[in-house]
């Protein structure tokens, strides 16, 4: 299988948040969680004042695009590219370019942010390693190491093991 890769997807302004729905729901109904890993608009904290009242509101960093983690194939590019509110990837003549890790750098945007989507106790499916294709919950959130804990079943027992962030599929419901 193919590595996933970072994708931006340009959106009607203002349809950012339906169009992460929409995709999250496609990849349900389509049984695509193992090729279109992660679909977010990045967002971050800001402090504003109103009426002498201090108070923090989240503001999209890239307003009019999200920002997808996906192989690319031809029915994974279909179903980004023909969900409502999208107007198409970016990239030369809309063709989709991932985007390079210097590039995600450069952008300012803290990888963290995408890890935050896992909690404890949420089932998870294994994308790559030993155990791939099966599925685990969370038990631990190392984020200082980037890895976290995901307790298995098998061989007659439950044991943990420890796996990278991008070890994991997606959340199962």
């Amino acid at each position: 299988m193919d590595e996933a890769k970072w994708y931006v997807v340009h959106t009607y302004s203002g349809y950012e948040n339906k169009v992460k729905v929409n995709i999250e729901k496609a990849i349900k109904n389509r049984s695509m969680q193992d090729l279109i890993h992660v679909v977010e608009v990045p967002l971050q904290d800001e402090v504003e004042e109103k009426n002498g009242t201090k108070k923090t509101v989240q503001r999209k960093i890239f307003p009019g695009y999200v920002l997808i983690k996906m192989v690319m194939t031809d029915d994974t590019w279909y179903v980004v590219r023909n969900t409502r509110g999208v107007t198409g990837f970016v990239g030369p003549d809309s063709k989709p370019v991932p985007l390079s890790p210097h590039e995600i750098e450069c952008m300012g945007i803290d990888m963290k942010i995408f890890k935050s989507s896992f909690a404890v106790g949420d089932r998870v499916k294994m994308l790559v390693g030993p155990f791939a294709d099966q599925e685990g919950v969370i038990e631990e959130i190392q984020e200082a190491k980037d890895v976290v804990v995901v307790r298995f079943s098998g061989f007659g027992r439950e044991f943990p093991v420890e796996v990278g962030f991008d070890a994991i599929v997606a959340c199962i419901d």
